[in-house]
């Protein structure tokens, strides 16, 4: 998790034509909302978007509001972003306020690592999940959730029940969901089969 910036302007003029004008201007339309909050409608510079999004953790970076109202000084993370399909350019942003005291629900990507034995016995691996719903303090978001395959052999997997995470992280998903498993045949019992004698 990391802990960024974010300039945002509050707008009271809102629909189709504004939202236009403000990308025209390098600007994003963007809306805020949170417990006890009503949705507030604001603008941020795109180069800020980017700079706040920037990094491992990516939405779930922790952003502080720098100026608009009383919004100055909370905190917030990326709900949703809208980009144009073609130019990847934003189009809008949804900001969620936060509690720092309370615990929020986030989406953090599964990271790999290691070269797993199944592999080389020449089995497959097969990543069911690149993403992990989990539930923690803001301040503990990981940037991802690292598994180390090195010791998975050929027709084994690592659910989610098997995943270690520091104290105050809990994983949302079913605990029987495979992760990642190697998927194939040991070489040793492709060599057994490659031996037997076919049927006349």
């Amino acid at each position: 998790m990391q802990q960024k910036q974010m300039n945002i302007e509050l707008r009271t003029k809102t629909g189709t034509g504004v939202s236009r004008r403000l990308r025209m201007a390098d600007m994003v339309p963007g809306v805020v909302y949170g417990k006890g909050l009503d949705p507030v409608t604001v603008s941020v510079k795109s180069r800020d978007l980017q700079e706040a999004i920037s990094g491992a953790g990516g939405q779930n970076n922790l952003i502080t509001f720098i100026g608009g109202g009383s919004l100055d000084q909370n905190i917030a993370i990326v709900a949703d972003i809208q980009r144009d399909p073609i130019k990847r350019t934003f189009k809008h942003v949804d900001l969620h306020r936060i509690n720092p005291n309370e615990k929020l629900r986030v989406t953090v990507p599964v990271v790999i690592s290691g070269s797993a034995i199944g592999v080389k016995e020449g089995g497959l691996l097969d990543q069911a999940h690149h993403e992990l719903h989990i539930e923690c303090l803001p301040g503990n978001i990981p940037d991802s959730i690292t598994i180390d395959v090195t010791d998975l052999k050929v027709g084994e997997s690592v659910h989610v029940s098997e995943i270690t995470l520091p104290e105050g992280i809990v994983i949302l998903d079913q605990p029987k969901i495979p992760v990642v498993s190697i998927l194939g045949k040991a070489k040793e019992e492709e060599e057994t089969a490659a031996e037997s004698p076919t049927a006349a």
